[in-house]
C-alpha cells in the first residue's frame, strides 16, 4: 500500500509537529507498512544540528522515533484485526506511553535516514514496538516503545 499511515489519522488527530499533515510548520514524516514491518524515510535540514558538528540533534532523533513508533503501533494494531490497510481505513491514533532509546552512534546530517518498526506485542490498547534509525546502512539508534490507542 502506498498510503502513509499518518494520512489515515482522523483530522482531529493530525496536528503533530513530527508527522501531522495539518501542521504547516511540521516535518510531515510519512510511515508506510512494508510486509510485517514499517518504514519511514527522512532527510533532516541542517538547522537540526546537534552538539557534534554535522550530526543530528538527539532530540530530533527521539522525535522521529516517537512519531514513527506511534504510527507503527497504530497500523500494526489495526492489521491484527483487518486483512489490509486501505486508504479509507479508520485507524485508531496511538500515543507514547514509554520510549526507551539507545543512541549508538551520532546520526549524520545531509543523508536520508531510514526508520523501521516491528511489532513486539499487543495487549488490549497497549502496543509494544521495536524501532531503529539508520543512516547509510549504519544503525544510529534503536528504541522500544509502549504506545496506547486513544479515541
Amino acid at each position: 500500500m502506498n498510503q502513509a499511515i499518518q494520512d489515515l489519522y482522523p483530522e482531529s488527530h493530525s496536528h503533530c509537529f513530527g508527522c501531522g499533515r495539518s501542521n504547516a510548520d511540521g516535518w510531515h514524516l510519512k510511515s508506510y507498512v512494508t510486509g510485517d514491518t514499517t518504514l519511514a524515510r527522512f532527510t533532516p535540514e541542517n538547522k537540526y544540528s546537534g552538539g557534534v558538528p554535522g550530526h543530528l540533534y538527539g532530540g530530533a532523533v527521539a522525535s522521529l522515533l516517537d512519531c514513527h513508533g506511534t504510527a507503527s503501533a497504530a497500523a500494526l494494531s489495526y492489521l491484527q484485526k483487518h486483512e489490509t490497510l486501505e486508504k479509507d481505513a479508520k485507524i485508531q491514533r496511538h500515543v507514547t506511553g514509554q520510549l526507551n532509546i539507545k543512541y549508538l552512534t551520532p546520526t549524520p546530517m545531509g543523508v536520508e535516514l531510514q526508520l523501521h518498526g516491528e511489532l513486539l506485542s499487543i495487549e488490549g490498547r497497549k502496543v509494544r514496538v521495536k524501532l531503529t534509525l539508520s543512516a547509510n546502512e549504519t544503525l544510529c539508534a534503536e528504541a522500544e516503545m509502549v504506545a496506547f490507542g486513544v479515541e
